[in-house]
């Protein structure tokens, strides 16, 4: 009689586990989530606190938002056409950008957006002729340089080629 108790205890003890063991893990799951009592609007709301307390940041980002919305407005205003438009000008401008960095893959997927969009791939074509002409005004260390560059050439593809550097005087030098 006691084997038959010890089994149907061993039998309830297995049920019991494997009925457990699901739970347990969801249980742990639930409890390694995020345990501290702020509500989600106050975790959300963190983040920026802090970003405030760092002067420097918050002014950067103050000011390249407005930037942003400037060099569209000024695409709009100065281009005709669909050109104009700030999604063409964001994705044109990356295109180019991408196109310059040596990443087709990247370029070609943008690209197919832009094309989407219903944008001028000819606009494509002819800014990056203009920052092939201005290479040498583009300072590869600099990430606003080749950013200000492709603006520029958006904005007038036709800009005059850069003027070459001028060469160094060359010092005479004796050979012996």
């Amino acid at each position: 009689m006691s084997y038959r108790v010890l089994k149907l205890a061993g039998g309830i003890c297995a049920v019991l586990w494997l009925f457990a063991a699901p739970a347990g893990t969801g249980f742990s799951t639930a409890f390694a989530q995020n345990t501290d009592a702020k509500p989600a609007d106050q975790q959300a709301a963190a983040p920026k606190e802090g970003a405030k307390d760092n002067g420097k940041d918050s002014a950067k980002d103050g000011t390249k938002e407005p930037q942003k919305i400037d060099e569209f407005a000024e695409a709009q205003r100065i281009l005709n056409g669909p050109a104009g438009n700030p999604e063409c000008v964001w994705l044109g401008r990356r295109v180019v950008s991408l196109l310059w960095r040596d990443d087709l893959d990247t370029a070609f997927r943008h690209l197919d957006l832009y094309d989407r969009f219903g944008c001028p791939s000819g606009h494509i074509q002819v800014t990056f002729r203009c920052l092939v002409l201005h290479a040498n005004t583009i300072d590869p260390k600099a990430a606003d340089s080749l950013n200000g560059r492709v603006h520029a050439c958006w904005i007038n593809p036709a800009l005059p080629p850069a003027p070459p550097p001028a060469a160094s005087a060359q010092s005479p030098t004796t050979t012996r």
